[in-house]
């Protein structure tokens, strides 16, 4: 029978919770048990597809295509199961549920309420992420609680959680609460009273923690660790300490020490082989000797916020321990970028743009691709940045001067880039939308298959076939695909359905490494196998860095 552990947090924000999540199931994943995580987000969006990245940071597609909370690629790197859209739900998916069953009479006349109708629904949709009752039900299923105790929006959620573990009895769930316990530089000591009252919080809505993680930027004492045990009814082993690691991979390790996977499979009554880390021991050393090191020049919109490229610089660094080096990535802020400051790219041993929306800063992605053609930097463009090459090449390379994308120039007399339903004539007139769609569900998501063109680097790579996982509503114009061929851009892999461009690149006579592509290939990367793309990408900027050194040299 699959056992449930609910994950929530409390104090502040942004302590890890995701990160914790994870590691607690790679832990038991490497005991032999079948793991997956469920993500419960408390605000009343659908789903995060059409929220900013400064406010929710990264959007992660999963491969049928669910738009998700970034805690899910922590999930699919520290795990082996694949999410799912079961996987990650949000209080608006559950109130359009109850309402739409009310609308249909399913209720039977009844008052709808909050309990028990909601909190009933919000069991069902976590029994569905578990697999209940399916081929793919997992041995254990860790529910991760978005928000902190005591905010109003999580309190269905909660009630939720705390009814189902009554209902499977006994030895059936476990809690694990993350909180914070801050220094407080004036006084030169850790405080536990703010533990204290979260966990307080929590015990008034009817839930005991059974595991309390302890966020510091130390280790922390056992004085204060027994002290947080006698003021919150959690024994002293459950209280475990958390604290600040330079990679994210050491935690497993971390958590194991102080013993969580055998004190929650004590709880649920589980009997597993012990815990084998031995392949988060190789990753930890593998990332602490690189043995040379490469900058990546970043160029996007959202670089005040790293967890707007969460999975791209995860998967960045992957490919730099695949390559035996360390990723420094740089952020430029694509809106700074003009002609006369351009050359402050050359410094870089490779050039990114990333994916994106809206007019804001595309000129500077424009300029990074047209800079790194030009002078043979590595370059990846990603969704938006493989747009943003195509534009640059038709404009200086194709004779198309004033080419842009509808997105950015709805009246643009060469779409390059549009819309599907905009294409028109075999002269690349674009028809005109009649109304505006909604935002939300209006995308190519989830994973589909291309063909790919041998010879090329994009061959090389994948292969006959790739299959990624896509998120973008703006496609390349068909309309001009000859027209780029006939100029020596490379169209290397298109859909096997649509004939839709997926790669473009140049061929390695001309550029060492130049390539677009108009999926998310960072969304499949995991630390034990990388991702072919992005070790060729990461090869090429060491080859460049010694060939930059050699001519310096010289």
């Amino acid at each position: 029978m699959t056992k449930f552990v609910f994950v929530t947090g409390g104090v502040v924000s942004s302590l890890g919770k995701g990160i914790a999540a994870a590691s607690l199931a790679a832990i038991l994943e490497s005991r032999g048990l079948k793991v997956t995580l469920i993500k419960l987000d408390p605000y009343l969006n659908v789903d995060p597809g059409t929220m900013s990245p400064f406010q929710h940071g990264e959007v992660f597609v999963t491969d049928d295509g669910a738009e998700t909370d970034l805690d899910l690629g922590h999930y699919e790197r520290f795990i082996t199961t694949r999410m799912r859209k079961s996987n990650n739900f949000t209080t608006g998916q559950i109130y359009k549920s109850v309402l739409e069953k009310e609308r249909r009479g399913d209720y039977l006349g009844k008052t709808v309420q909050v309990i028990p109708h909601v909190t009933n629904e919000i069991q069902e949709f976590v029994k569905r992420g578990a697999g209940l009752g399916t081929d793919h039900a997992v041995d254990v299923a860790i529910v991760e609680i978005g928000g902190t105790v005591g905010d109003i929006e999580s309190l269905p959620f909660l009630e939720a959680v705390r009814q189902m573990s009554l209902r499977m009895g006994p030895n059936s769930a476990a809690f694990v609460h993350l909180t914070y316990v801050p220094l407080i530089a004036a006084a030169g000591e850790l405080k536990t009273k703010p533990t204290q009252h979260t966990v307080q919080k929590m015990r008034e809505i009817g839930i005991q923690p059974d595991v309390l993680l302890c966020r510091a930027d130390r280790r922390i004492p056992d004085e204060e660790r027994e002290k947080i045990s006698l003021f919150t009814n959690v024994p002293e082993w459950g209280v475990i300490s958390v604290w600040d690691a330079d990679t994210i991979y050491k935690v497993p390790r971390m958590l194991h020490e102080q013993g969580l996977d055998g004190l929650i499979c004590d709880k649920l009554r589980i009997n597993t082989p012990p815990a084998n880390l031995k392949r988060w021991d190789e990753l930890v050393n593998e990332v602490e000797h690189p043995q040379r090191e490469v900058t990546i020049g970043m160029c996007g919109k959202y670089t005040d916020l790293s967890d707007s490229y969460k999975s791209l610089n995860e998967a960045l660094r992957h490919a730099g321990i695949h390559n035996h080096a360390r990723v420094n990535i740089e952020y430029v802020d694509s809106e700074t970028l003009t002609p006369e400051n351009v050359q402050q790219l050359h410094r870089y041993d490779a050039l990114l743009v990333p994916g994106g929306f809206g007019k804001r800063g595309v000129e500077g992605k424009i300029l990074t691709a047209q800079y790194a053609r030009e002078h043979k930097i590595p370059y990846l463009g990603i969704c938006l940045g493989m747009q943003v090459a195509t534009i640059e090449y038709s404009r200086h390379k194709a004779g198309l001067a004033d080419a842009n994308s509808t997105e950015f120039e709805a009246n643009t007399p060469h779409p390059v880039i549009a819309l599907i339903e905009e294409w028109q004539d075999a002269d690349g007139s674009i028809q005109k939308r009649t109304a505006q769609s909604d935002l939300g569900g209006t995308m190519r998501l989830g994973a589909q298959s291309s063909d790919v063109m041998p010879g090329t680097l994009a061959h090389e790579i994948y292969g006959d076939v790739v299959t990624e996982r896509h998120r973008h509503r703006y496609e390349a114009n068909v309309n001009y695909l000859d027209k780029l061929r006939d100029a020596g851009l490379v169209i290397s892999a298109l859909t096997q359905r649509e004939k839709l461009t997926e790669i473009v690149e140049l061929p390695r006579s001309v550029h060492p490494w130049f390539m677009g592509v108009q999926f998310h290939p960072e969304f499949k990367s995991t630390p034990w196998g990388g991702h072919p793309l992005f070790k060729s990408y990461i090869q090429s900027a060491l080859k460049h860095q010694t060939e930059r050194t050699q001519k310096v040299a010289a």
